[in-house]
């Protein structure tokens, strides 16, 4: 065996990769239950790479065959239902590990000290994760998949001049989605898109391996070596904490088990039941929504009565996200050593996502409607107020930040005013006015957004 690996390593630099990135790699001391998502994240994007292989052998992308060989999967198959619901449920497991993975760099600042183009790589790994499970969405040609489809394509149509009706045509290849269509989103799903995910993935660790990995503590490895030239605060990579994700990936294969042959529908956040419907051009469904991991950017879309302003502000929720390293440019990295504000501003983001999410999956009423655009005004004012707390303000920067705020508020309620809806706008408002006094007057009228002195080495909890 060492003959073999000798003759392999002469002719291909395999022991040196190994050591430079899994062996001598030295990673902190102290990571914690938060840094299993990445690896959780790579082993899911290798599940969905094989059973996405078999299920092209099998699936048929004609608009008059893609249902029923989808179908064929599932009963003729051998072993074609669980390939097909490894694949549905490992989509959606593959967003709540990046969701996580998300939050943990942002509550560690892991984008902070020379780690900017790690998130950027990161948030291009999210967007086209987005771009191929949009695309995979329409495959099964069920009536969800294709009017979700046509909703979603036909809001590039709302940029002018022509544009994009124009855009939107290229997109479909046709007046409606059509066979066509699905022949292009066929093509992107299983092989533009993959391609393009396994280089960006590719990239993203060979930067995060360069600057070294962040830590709970925030606290830079790198900075204090002993005499072998290694960093005290670090350990190998291997065995150590292969060791440890291997724990990681266990569990999660358990639970990835038990609801691929149990619950694989996941009571229709997974499998909407429309889906299991053939596509129908002639019937529209009642309830035309996304699944899950996009509905925080469809409530807001959806919150905004005019659609180009609703297209560019769910495109610009997303975009902002690029920004975050110049966004927040505090000194201290970590939620552990920051003031109880932050902690607090950084739950009730958490808790505004989610909460869009769930708003974006409900029928459009008035009340909700009215709930999606002030959740949607918190979900902007985050960054607003993440900025603010990057250094040390003026008073009179916070004071004339919430007057701004506020004035731009009442002037979008001025704009969109009904008379039918004065008192439930007016008892809305009151959701951003309380956030801007709680996060941009409460730092200057309390001490609860003073960091703490941060250790020179990592500390063990």
């Amino acid at each position: 065996m060492r003959r073999l690996v000798g003759w392999i390593d002469a002719r291909f630099p395999l022991i040196s990769l190994w050591e430079e990135h899994v062996s001598r790699y030295y990673a902190p001391k102290n990571f914690n239950f938060w840094y299993y998502f990445g690896s959780i994240a790579l082993v899911i994007l290798v599940i969905q790479i094989v059973t996405g292989i078999w299920l092209t052998m099998n699936y048929k992308p004609s608009a008059d065959e893609a249902f029923a060989s989808v179908e064929s999967i599932m009963r003729d198959v051998e072993w074609g239902w669980l390939i097909r619901y490894m694949h549905s449920v490992g989509a959606s497991f593959f967003f709540v590990a990046v969701y996580l993975h998300m939050f943990r760099a942002l509550i560690y600042g892991s984008y902070k000290g020379n780690r900017e183009l790690i998130w950027l790589l990161g948030m291009f790994i999210y967007v086209i994760l987005m771009a191929e499970a949009f695309m995979g969405y329409l495959l099964p040609w069920g009536q969800m998949s294709y009017w979700g489809a046509q909703v979603i394509i036909s809001l590039f149509g709302a940029i002018p001049f022509g544009i994009g009706e124009a855009l939107a045509l290229w997109i479909r290849g046709d007046y409606v989605v059509s066979d066509a269509t699905l022949n292009r989103f066929f093509a992107l799903h299983v092989v533009a898109l993959p391609l393009a995910l396994l280089g960006v993935v590719v990239l993203h660790i060979l930067a995060l391996h360069e600057v070294g990995s962040n830590n709970p503590d925030g606290v830079e490895i790198k900075r204090n070596k002993g005499p072998d030239g290694n960093p005290r605060d670090g350990i190998p990579f291997h065995p150590y904490y292969t060791v440890k994700d291997l724990m990681g990936v266990t569990v999660f294969l358990f639970l990835f088990a038990i609801v691929v042959f149990f619950v694989p529908e996941f009571g229709g956040w997974f499998l909407e039941k429309d889906n299991f419907v053939r596509a129908d051009p002639l019937r529209t469904p009642e309830h035309i929504v996304p699944l899950w991991y996009f509905t925080p950017f469809y409530a807001i879309l959806r919150a905004i009565p005019d659609k180009l302003t609703g297209v560019l502000a769910m495109g610009a929720s997303i975009f902002v996200l690029f920004f975050l390293p110049w966004i927040d440019r505090h000194p201290v990295k970590s939620i552990r050593y920051r003031g109880p504000l932050f902690a607090a501003l950084i739950a009730v983001f958490v808790l505004t996502f989610v909460f869009l999410g769930y708003l974006g999956t409900q029928a459009p009423t008035r009340v909700l409607g009215e709930l999606g655009l002030r959740f949607g005004e918190l979900y902007f004012s985050f960054f607003i107020v993440l900025w603010l707390y990057s250094r040390e303000r003026r008073a009179s920067v916070h004071v004339n930040t919430f007057i701004v705020l506020a004035v731009l508020i009442a002037a979008a309620d001025v704009i969109r005013f009904d008379a039918g809806k004065v008192g439930l706008i007016l008892w809305s408002a009151l959701i951003p006015l309380v956030y801007y006094v709680v996060f941009v007057i409460g730092p200057i009228v309390t001490s609860l957004n003073e960091p703490r002195p941060v250790p020179e080495r990592v500390v063990y909890r």
